[in-house]
C-alpha cells in the first residue's frame, strides 16, 4: 500500500495513498463561522471551498500560525474532500501490508489512527480520515459550508 508521510510539530504521520489528492503549498485559511473547532477554516481549491482540519488540536499538540512552508494534503473521505495542514508532507512511501501494525494492538481506543507503519527510517501512525470527524462535527460543517454558498 502507498502511505504518504507528513510531519507535524516533529511527528510523523500518514495517510492512505488512495485517499490523497494532491499536496499543495500553504495559502491563507479564510475563517468559516459556525464551523466545529476542529475546523481552521477554509481554502479555495480551484473553485471549490476545501475545509482545513486541524489535526494539531484533535491530537492536543500546540498550535501554530500559518507558514509559507506548510503544506496542505488535499485527501478524500467519502464524498467529502478535505485539507490537512502539515509541516511538511516527506513523501509518498509504498509500504508493505505486513508493515503495518493495527493501531489497536500499539494503543487500545485510539480511534483516529488505523495503523503504525514500520518504514526504514522509523515509524508512522496513519491516520483514519473516515474516523476524524465525528458525525456531530461533520453536520455542522455541512451546515457552515451550506451558510457560506449561500446567496
Amino acid at each position: 500500500m502507498d502511505v504518504l508521510v507528513f510531519t507535524v510539530s516533529g511527528q510523523r504521520y500518514g495517510l492512505a495513498g488512495v485517499d490523497v489528492r494532491r499536496v499543495v503549498h500553504a495559502v491563507a485559511i479564510a475563517p468559516l463561522p459556525r464551523a466545529p473547532a476542529i475546523v481552521e477554516g477554509v481554502i479555495n481549491l480551484q473553485g471549490t471551498f476545501v475545509p482545513v482540519l486541524d489535526i494539531r488540536a484533535r491530537f492536543r499538540l500546540p498550535s501554530k500560525p500559518l507558514a509559507l512552508t506548510d503544506h496542505f494534503i488535499v485527501a478524500v473521505v467519502g464524498t467529502r474532500t478535505v485539507a490537512i495542514r502539515a509541516d511538511a508532507a516527506v513523501g509518498l512511501f509504498a509500504v508493505d501490508p505486513g508493515a503495518v501494525t493495527d493501531a489497536a494492538l500499539v494503543a487500545p481506543n485510539i480511534e483516529l489512527v488505523a495503523g503504525v507503519a514500520k518504514l526504514p527510517d522509523g515509524l508512522a501512525l496513519i491516520h483514519d480520515l473516515r474516523a476524524f470527524l465525528s458525525e456531530a462535527e461533520a453536520k455542522t460543517l455541512d451546515d457552515a459550508i451550506g451558510d457560506e454558498t449561500s446567496p
